[in-house]
């Protein structure tokens, strides 16, 4: 759900998800030379409680160490773009965003406007979009649990803050197949964590029809070991294994049934392991839908032969509405009655990169803005599009940088509209206001970003979102068992993705700049970033210069989340 308002200089914007609320400001620019920042207060509708949202950024005469006070009243926010990331599903929020006027310690309020929105709730509509945490090094962790990991917490409160709900969506989405009417189908690559392993042995148990096609490419190494023990301790016999891919069946997906009939979806890029679950960044999302459960449930008929890969590739790329040149057509933005949304799949191994030239195209089509994760790197067909110049904001979300493309990330970061981070975590030695971070060890060559999706103008009436368990690269879409939803005109299952997207693009932003300033280019998997000394909000306007700099990032990232005009 989006709100705007304009009061005097001001315009602000509301983006809600789920669990995050997005807002983006702007002033006119005669009025920023007295701007220090801006004050945001939440209502929540629900339990009648209102305050300042916190500002981990202080002028440095209101630091008083430990006794300091965060409010954004007084150590307003120097940014033209920032998120509540304590929202909950399903409920109503009032913003009021104020321009802060004056010097530290005796500011004086300017232009306000209040902005009433309410989050979505996953559990109704077509779409239901989860997303966990993301990393246990988030300050939120170690403010409320410390140095403990996950086991040592009471109660599972440690897994639970980490899951966000999305372990207990996937197990209730199981749940909902009660008895002998129902049957489940999955086909799932990485399949070790019991407690899920368990909600479909108690599924098969009451009388469910449970099918499950898993990865044993390998049965001496990962993840093809594991699976085949966890099954083994689970009791969860039956499972078939999937050993003729090319590369590697990499899809996570569950079709749910009644009576014999396709009904809902889980999919995303979740593997149904602990790392998976509460460690790297991943979504599990739902369609109900029962077109869309139809056709994964004609993909999962196919994986459960154990086709080879010529076969299936010829399979996919004939399955009706699954050819890019339909889509284009299909999907273009003249067909697309006002209020009506689209799901399309794409389903892999394909014969070629069709899907990735279809998937460079649209990003070259758009008007306001581009968002990517790439987790594995970011393949040369959507390389490429970065790398042409364009006039508005692309985002890109990595989980590190590889070798072999540091080259390519150098060129795309040379332009100015291209916002690009990496994962990382503060460590010893951090700005005092932080507390020292640390991830589970749940991972290994995976520690941030998992997630697999790109966003095109999400902000827009006729937004773009595509997701699934593929990571856009040629392996993927030509040797991996894989699938992807393309949804189109939902702007809430849009706002869902955006408000989640910069969460994790903002909280990496902060610590992949702290890392360039300890004099590394980029981090590793493994590495902290670290700074000595201490950091303080600008006790001048002049903050706010670098975003009022005529086609700067700074410029397109305030215009496009305020969604001011020009």
């Amino acid at each position: 759900m989006r709100k705007k308002a304009t009061s005097g200089a001001l315009t602000a914007q509301a983006i809600a998800g789920t669990r995050v609320v997005l807002l983006g400001m702007s002033v006119a620019p005669e009025a920023r030379s007295k701007l220090m920042g801006f004050s945001i207060k939440r209502l929540d509708h629900a339990s009648g409680k209102e305050g300042y949202l916190s500002n981990f950024l202080l002028f440095k005469a209101n630091d008083k160490r430990e006794k300091s006070d965060h409010s954004s009243r007084g150590n307003p926010v120097q940014a033209f773009q920032w998120s509540d990331f304590a929202a909950t599903p399903g409920q109503r929020y009032t913003y009021t965003v104020t321009s802060m006027h004056g010097a530290p310690g005796a500011l004086r309020p300017g232009d306000s406007v209040s902005l009433e929105v309410k989050t979505e709730d996953p559990t109704t509509g077509k779409h239901g979009v989860y997303f966990n945490r993301g990393a246990a090094g988030w300050q939120a962790y170690e403010r409320e649990f410390g140095k403990l990991d996950p086991d040592q917490v009471p109660d599972r409160a440690g897994y639970k803050w980490l899951s966000r709900g999305l372990e207990e969506a996937l197990i209730a989405f199981i749940a909902q197949a009660e008895d002998g009417d129902w049957g489940l189908r999955v086909a799932i690559y990485e399949f070790d964590y019991l407690p899920v392993l368990d909600a479909f042995w108690g599924a098969r148990n009451r009388g469910v029809d449970v099918k499950i096609v898993v990865d044993e490419k390998s049965k001496s190494e990962s993840p093809g070991a594991q699976n085949i023990a966890a099954i083994e301790v689970a009791d969860l016999s039956g499972c078939k294994p999937r050993t003729r891919a090319e590369n590697i069946p990499h899809n996570k997906f569950v079709v749910l049934l009644k009576e014999g009939e396709p009904v809902e979806v889980w999919t995303g890029s979740t593997n149904i392991t602990k790392g998976g679950i509460y460690g790297h960044s991943n979504v599990g999302h739902v369609v109900r839908d029962r077109n869309v459960a139809a056709a994964f449930l004609e993909y999962w008929k196919q994986l459960n032969k154990d086709p080879a890969p010529s076969t299936l590739q010829s399979w996919t790329v004939k399955k009706a509405g699954d050819q890019p040149e339909r889509w284009v057509k299909s999907l273009s933005s003249a067909d697309l009655e006002p209020a009506r949304s689209s799901t399309t799949l794409v389903f892999s191994p394909r014969e070629s990169v069709a899907a990735l030239k279809w998937y460079a195209k649209l990003m070259n089509e758009a008007e306001e803005g581009v968002f990517l994760t790439a987790p594995f790197g970011v393949g040369k067909e959507l390389r490429e599009v970065f790398e042409n110049k364009k006039s508005y904001m692309r985002y890109l979300l990595l989980d590190h940088e590889y070798e072999d493309e540091v080259e390519g990330i150098e060129k795309i970061e040379g332009d100015v509209k291209n916002a690009v981070t990496v994962g990382a975590y503060l460590g010893e030695g951090s700005w005092h206001q932080w507390l020292e971070e640390h991830l589970t060890g749940f991972n290994s060559s995976v520690n941030f970003v998992h997630t697999k999706y790109m966003l095109i103008d999400p902000l827009s009436n006729d937004p773009i979102v595509i997701s699934g368990s593929a990571n856009f690269s040629k392996a993927s879409t030509t040797e991996n068992d894989e699938n992807m939803l393309i949804v189109r005109g939902d702007t809430a299952v849009a706002d869902v993705y955006l408000t989640e997207f910069m969460r994790l693009f903002s909280a990496f932003r902060l610590r992949h700049r702290v890392k360039a300033r300890a004099g590394e280019r980029a981090p590793a998997p493994k590495t902290v970033a670290s700074v000595d000394g201490n950091l303080y909000l600008d006790p001048s306007p002049r903050w706010a210069d670098e975003y009022y700099r005529p086609d700067s990032p700074g410029e397109g990232e305030r215009l496009l989340f305020s969604g001011a005009p020009e």
